[in-house]
Formats: C-alpha cells, structure tokens, sequence
C-alpha cells in the first residue's frame, strides 16, 4: 500500500479543495453536491446502490467472460489460419470506428430489455483488446525455439501449450487488463439505452429527479467495481505467471 500513498494523498487533496471550494462559492447540491454529501448518500443509499450494483457488475463479468472465449478462440483461429485473419482482421479494426451508442439501441431490439443485451454490449467493447493482445502474443513466440521443438518430433498441440501459450500469457492478461477496465463503459451505456435495473439505470432516473449526489455515489460504486475486477485480474497475472513477481 506504500507504493500508491501519493496517490491517497492527492485524491484527499482533491476532495478537501472540492468542499472547500463549493462551499465557499454556495454552488446548488444539484450543480455539484459537496463530497460530504456524496459520502452520505454512499452511506444511507448503500441498499440501494448494493441492489443495482449486483446487477451491473453480473453484466461486466459475464460480458468478459463472454469475450474472453470468443476473443482467445478466434484469435487462434486467425493465427493458425491466415485466411481468416485476412477476413476478420479488418473487420475488428473496423469495428473500433464505430460509436458504441450507436450499436446499443440495436442490441437492445434484438435481445431485449434484460441481461442478454446488456452483456453483449460488455463483451462488444472488451472483445477489441483481447483479441489483438492474444493474436500479437501466438506471434510473439521466438522461432528459433519454435524450430527446435519442431526438430525434436514435437507435436502442434506440444508447441502450442509449452511456447506459444506461455508467450503469449503477457499478452493475453494485458487485454484481459484493459478490457476489465472498460467492461465498466458496455454495461453502463446498455443499462442507459435501455434497462430495469444496474447503475446506469440508476443514474439516469437520478438525474431525471436532479439528485447529483446519488449520480456521483453510482460513479463511486463503478469505480470500486472496476478497480476490484482489475485487482483480481492482476492477482491471477501474478498466479499464472510467477516470474513476473520476481
């Protein structure tokens, strides 16, 4: 924990400058509540909140998972074959150029108003990043080892499991990193377009009712969801590949 206190201390920094500076200027709680108000709300509202996070991070990890067998799989799929890189390359990095608001009316058509779209929403935005990760990561893999294992009567599947894979590992928990990290955005903006339930659908009706606090409380809730996840990602990047620690 030492390492991240100039962290801790800005972020006091920051919120104490916040009270002080809307409390001297008088500016409405429902412009920018005081972070004491904020924390308040935390507080009493946490049934509330706690309800809706379940939800929205339901969404998150099933949107991951999701895209983590699809991303690693057709990522393999586009190295051991490069007819389908040729086909589906340009059509992930295409994809990218698309708005991410534009997609999520249609998926909510499509797949209704429950979980379904919503985590093919999350999994639409962390899919990008763990795909190319693993498809750099297989190519990654130093040839010369790759030839003496082929010289000495290995098998494709031996080369796979005992090089490519683990060259490939810090790749494929960088994406794994990064998509966690945004896994937040493709559940939020689901729950936005269209949803019962989650913390998107929490801030929206709080800004309908002007209750800024509770928005920021909702933000507050989704940070502590993404930071979690991406701590636990970390944890298993750790586990999987304990030379790294050292």
């Amino acid at each position: 924990m030492a390492r991240y206190k100039n962290s801790f201390i800005l972020i006091i920094f920051i919120l104490v400058l916040w009270e002080v500076l809307v409390r001297v200027f008088s500016t409405p709680v429902y412009i920018l509540p005081p972070p004491s108000k904020i924390f308040k709300t935390i507080v009493v509202s946490s049934p509330l909140l706690l309800k809706h996070s379940f939800y929205t991070l339901s969404e998150m990890v099933l949107g991951f998972a999701l895209a983590f067998v699809v991303g690693v799989t057709l990522a393999y799929l586009m190295f051991k074959f490069p007819a389908v890189e040729r086909a589906f390359y340009p059509i992930i990095i295409g994809s990218q150029s698309i708005p991410v608001f534009a997609i999520a009316p249609l998926l909510v058509i499509w797949f209704g108003y429950g979980l379904s779209s919503k985590v093919v929403m999350t999994s639409l935005i962390v899919f990008f990043p763990i795909t190319v990760n693993t498809l750099d990561g297989l190519k990654s893999a130093d040839p010369d080892i790759v030839k003496l294992f082929e010289l000495l009567g290995a098998s494709d599947f031996q080369i796979l499991t005992k090089v490519r894979i683990p060259s490939a590992l810090p790749f494929i928990m960088t994406g794994s990193k990064i998509g966690i990290s945004v896994s937040t955005i493709g559940a939020v903006i689901g729950e936005w377009v269209g949803a019962r339930y989650g913390l998107g659908y929490l801030m929206l009706h709080a800004n309908a009712q002007l209750r800024v606090d509770l928005i920021f409380a909702a933000i507050f809730y989704l940070t502590v969801m993404g930071v979690g996840l991406f701590s636990l990602v970390s944890y298993l990047e750790k586990v999987l590949m304990p030379w790294k620690r050292r």
